[in-house]
Order: C-alpha cells, then sequence, then structure tokens
C-alpha cells in the first residue's frame, strides 16, 4: 500500500472512525518502510460533515462529478470567448446538475444514517459550486479527500473558516485519467454541433498546451519537494544514527572511567590501611628502643 491507497481508504472510512484509521493506516506504511509516507498520512485531517458528504458523493457518483467538471469547462470557455448566449444557456444547466447532486447527496447520507441539516447542505451545494468554477477546487472535489467545505468568493476558493484552500491536487496517474474521460466526452458528436472554426480551435488547442505546461511544471515542482522532504528525512536519520554512536561510546566511557575510580578507591583504602600499620610498627619500635 502507497500513500494514495492509504489516503483513499482513510477518506472513505466513516467518519467517526477517522482517527483510529489514520492510526492504523500509518502504521501500516510504517511498517512497508514509507516514513514519509506515514507522516504525511497523519497530518491529514478528519473532514468536516459537509466535506465527509463531498467525499461521499465523488465516490458514489463518479460520473455525475465528471458532468459537473465538464460543464466549468464550458463555463470558463464561453467566459474567454465573451459569449453571452451560450452563458445564459448554460446557467440554467448548472443550477439543474447542482439540485441534482444535492438531492443524490441526501440521500447517501441517509443510507449512511447521516441527517443532513441546511447548514450542511449549503455547504455541499457551494462546494460542488467551487469545483465547478475552480479547476483546482473541482479535482480536489473529483480526489475525494476534503477536509473541509469549499467556497468560491470571487478572488479564490476558502474553506469553512473562510481561509484560503489549501486543496489537495490529484496524483499524475488520476489527473491523466481525469483529462482522458473529459476528452472523450469532448471527442462525442452532439446533435447538429456546429464545426468547430479554425480560430476556435487554435485557441482551444493553447489552452490545451498552456494546460500541459501547467501540469508539467506543477508536477516538476512536486517532484521537488517530495525529493526534498525525502533528503531531509534521510539527514535526520543520518544525525539521529551518529548521536545514537556518541551516545554509546560516551556510556562505555562512563562505565570505564566508573571501574578506574572504583579501582583507585580501593588501591587508595589498601596504601591508608599499610600507612596505619608502619605507624603502628614505628611507635612499638620506638618504646622497645626506650625501654633498653
Amino acid at each position: 500500500m502507497d500513500f494514495d491507497e492509504a489516503a483513499d481508504a482513510l477518506y472513505a472510512a466513516p467518519s467517526a472512525d477517522f482517527i483510529s484509521r489514520r492510526n492504523e493506516l500509518a502504521k501500516q506504511l510504517k511498517a512497508d518502510g514509507d516514513q514519509l509516507g506515514s507522516t504525511r498520512l497523519k497530518a491529514l485531517r478528519k473532514p468536516t460533515v459537509a466535506a465527509w458528504l463531498t467525499n461521499l458523493l465523488a465516490r458514489e457518483l463518479p460520473d455525475e462529478i465528471d458532468d459537473l467538471l465538464a460543464l466549468g469547462d464550458e463555463f470558463r470557455q464561453a467566459t474567454a470567448d465573451l459569449d453571452g448566449e451560450k452563458l445564459r444557456e448554460l446557467t440554467p444547466r448548472r443550477h439543474k446538475l447542482l439540485d441534482q447532486l444535492s438531492k443524490s447527496a441526501t440521500g447517501l447520507a441517509e443510507r449512511e444514517g447521516q441527517k443532513v441539516s441546511a447548514d450542511v447542505g449549503q455547504k455541499l451545494r457551494e462546494t460542488l459550486d467551487a469545483g465547478l468554477v475552480d479547476p483546482a477546487a473541482g479535482e480536489a472535489v473529483r480526489e475525494a479527500r476534503l477536509s473541509s467545505a469549499l467556497r468560491h468568493v470571487g478572488f479564490g476558493v476558502v474553506d469553512e473558516s473562510g481561509e484560503p484552500s489549501n486543496v489537495t491536487p490529484l496524483t499524475d496517474e488520476r489527473r491523466q485519467r481525469a483529462q482522458d474521460r473529459r476528452r472523450a466526452k469532448a471527442e462525442v458528436p452532439e446533435p447538429e454541433q456546429e464545426t468547430e472554426s479554425a480560430a476556435a480551435k487554435a485557441k482551444r488547442e493553447k489552452a490545451e498546451r498552456e494546460e500541459e505546461e501547467r501540469e508539467a511544471a506543477e508536477k516538476a515542482a512536486a517532484k521537488k519537494e517530495l525529493d526534498d522532504a525525502v533528503a531531509a528525512a534521510e539527514a535526520a536519520e543520518a544525525v539521529v544514527a551518529d548521536l545514537d554512536t556518541q551516545l554509546s561510546d560516551a556510556r562505555d566511557a562512563l562505565a570505564e572511567a566508573q571501574e578506574a575510580v572504583h579501582r583507585v578507591g580501593e588501591e587508595l583504602d589498601e596504601a591508608r590501611k599499610a600507612a596505619r600499620a608502619a605507624q603502628k610498627d614505628s611507635r612499638e619500635a620506638k618504646k622497645r628502643y626506650n625501654r633498653l
């Protein structure tokens, strides 16, 4: 089991079992020799109810989540093209899809014995809408590892506390699968779909190239971060090993010093006894001499 598999298993566990399951999986990673993965897993936070519900929805209905993110792609394209007519067409589809997903999530929660309050329902809807609007938030929703609900506020995405959200990106393998699914859907011809203009095609291809370059840069940065973390862990382990050696040497030296002190003490006692005996012999000899 690697870190991604352990993280998936952790966020798929019932919310009440999150802490115990996290400790269990972290211990398993450590036993498998993945100390860094174990440390990363221990740092994962327990999801709020709204985040747990979003994760459940993403695991149970991945195709519907794909539809949501694909609709977000259409919104961004229409916005870039300043296509007001297309945006007016997409808006009711957006509300309808959010309604459907919210209803499905409520049903899944009831199946799991979890009641959905109005506040949780609103936060779920805001999270799904943030996933539609923001690509990084969309990937985080699809990943099903949210610890907090999300909300798009115009300048970016924030969590339930209103702080900027540090959403967890998809792994390279899952990001590629997600891209393949979206591209496969985009390649399916729709009835009476107009032929893509040369300008629109060029714009789309440019956007795809920029996206690939961005992902390549993110991948390189993530790899450097991982390499740095591994190097730091190895350096720390080397320091620990060196200190263990120094401590062992110090203990041996202390034992030898204690033995030497004990030996010198015994020799000092013997010397004192010999001195007292010599003094006694001297006094007796002096007495015998005086009698003569």
